[in-house]
């Protein structure tokens, strides 16, 4: 794995693992960005947090990696509806500038790359049995 993708990988994993537990110890702000014609809010969060979770220790290992990688860019998707209702609904947001809400789109978008990027095998050289590295 090239020294890059590595931290794009340790990014991956702390971002999740951090938003999964946070998705317990304050559920009542997810539930509270979740657009209102999505029903079930709370069991959303815990059911998100729990992917978020197993999907950040699912990156840690090489075996699972890919799975995991994209599974997390499919749980990135799924929970666009909540952050494009923010920044749809700012005044719903008040302690939320509309600038912070704009790069929040912004950052899920870098994300989703990050996640693509980290997760995906490292490719084997064809002209030697080495891998292919970057400096």
């Amino acid at each position: 794995m090239f020294r890059w993708q590595f931290v794009g990988l340790a990014l991956v994993f702390l971002w999740f693992m951090i938003g999964g537990v946070t998705h317990f110890t304050a559920a009542e702000f997810f539930v509270n960005i979740m657009p209102p014609y999505i029903g079930w809010h709370l069991e959303i969060v815990y059911l998100s947090g729990v992917l978020e979770i197993l999907g950040a220790l699912g990156v840690l290992v090489p075996r699972t990696r890919l799975l995991a990688g994209n599974c997390l860019i499919i749980l990135t998707l799924a929970v666009t509806p909540a952050n494009i209702h923010m920044w749809m609904h700012p005044e719903l947001f008040p302690d939320v500038s509309e600038t912070a809400l704009s790069l929040r789109l912004f950052v899920q978008i870098l994300l989703l790359v990050c996640i693509w990027w980290s997760t995906r095998p490292a490719k084997i050289n064809s002209n030697s049995s080495s891998l292919k590295q970057d400096s």
